[in-house]
């Protein structure tokens, strides 16, 4: 399992280094968020509710002083704390994501870490107010759109001076996006079109699923071969079963109650705590030994162990098609890139 304490922290005091984790308020999000802020990072959290967010910030920084407590008297005067922000976004509204990346910009002249997070899963066949399937909005068109939108300001961070005693390595800002397993639902002739609105949806739900997540894996590929000097990377936590993912399974009348059992024992065999699920996506963020010259575009597992994706979504002709499929869209939509 890989351990984030093992590696530099930073002196935000000398180094500025910033980070957006949307969904960074639960979950993975959550771990993700408090490690990169113990390494001195100044992390913003996007979502769409202020109260929760302002809630996980205030519960972070008393994670953080338990921690900075088991530190060894050498270690509190070599590791710095960063600090935590809000940063408001809808993943289901468009607008609001381009809102919150134009605000994120009048804000910050640098972004060295942007982890694309938040997502939904296996949710009732509904459609977006932009048109778009509710999986597939969250989980692929609104990061893709977030993310497109601050490309101008990772391209101009990779060209600043790394500020990092001693290092003559440029600065390579770092893309995370967080899959899963489930993008293995898409299989055979992927389709972005494919909606499998077919009954009965507790099934179909997951092949909508598993499309969004491919898409997102594509999208990072393409991101590797556009954008050189960005380190793009995706990751599957692990089964992380205690996650608010999984809320309108174990809602649901009667059967919820069969879910919620099921996942739980599920969980006991195979699953990860959020913390060490989120330690797949800490490697992406810090590991100093990945370099876009050797790992832009790959796709790492729980505890953040190298891995293979799908056929399909290592197919690269899927993922020039996924990528025209998206511009076209949103174009569609008004919306350019």
């Amino acid at each position: 399992m890989f351990d984030p304490t093992e590696l530099q922290y930073l002196n935000p005091n000398i180094d500025r280094r910033i980070a957006i984790v949307t969904g960074g308020n639960s979950g993975i999000g959550f771990y993700t968020a408090l490690h990169l802020y113990l390494h001195g990072y100044i992390v913003y959290i996007a979502g769409r509710n202020k109260t929760r967010v302002t809630k996980a910030i205030v519960e972070m920084k008393e994670v953080a002083n338990v921690k900075t407590l088991q530190y060894s008297p050498d270690q509190v005067t070599e590791r710095y704390n960063g600090e935590l922000f809000f940063l408001e976004i809808d993943l289901l509204d468009l607008n609001s994501v381009i809102r919150a990346a134009e605000i994120f910009k009048s804000l910050e002249s640098s972004l060295h870490i942007l982890v694309n997070n938040a997502g939904v899963m296996a949710l009732p066949f509904s459609l977006t107010k932009d048109g778009f399937e509710i999986q597939l909005q969250t989980n692929y068109i609104s990061p893709f759109l977030f993310t497109t939108r601050l490309l101008p300001l990772l391209e101009k961070t990779a060209a600043t001076p790394n500020k990092i005693a001693g290092s003559t390595e440029p600065i390579q800002p770092r893309i995370v996006y967080v899959s899963s397993i489930g993008h293995h639902f898409a299989f055979r002739y992927f389709n972005m079109n494919s909606h499998f609105q077919y009954y009965p949806n507790i099934m179909f739900t997951w092949f909508r699923y598993g499309i969004a997540k491919t898409a997102a894996i594509h999208f990072m590929k393409m991101l590797a071969l556009r954008n050189p000097k960005i380190l793009c990377l995706s990751v599957h936590p692990g089964f992380v079963m205690n996650t608010n993912l999984f809320a309108y399974w174990t809602r649901l009348p009667i059967i919820g109650i069969l879910f919620w059992c099921l996942f739980q024992i599920f969980g006991y065999i195979f699953g990860v705590s959020n913390e060490e699920g989120a330690m797949a996506s800490l490697k992406c963020c810090l590991d100093p030994s990945l370099n876009v010259e050797q790992d832009n575009g790959k796709y790492f597992a729980t505890g953040g162990v190298e891995a293979s994706p799908s056929r399909v979504a290592r197919n690269m002709d899927y993922a020039a098609r996924t990528w025209i499929w998206t511009l076209k869209e949103l174009g569609n939509r008004e919306i350019s890139i």
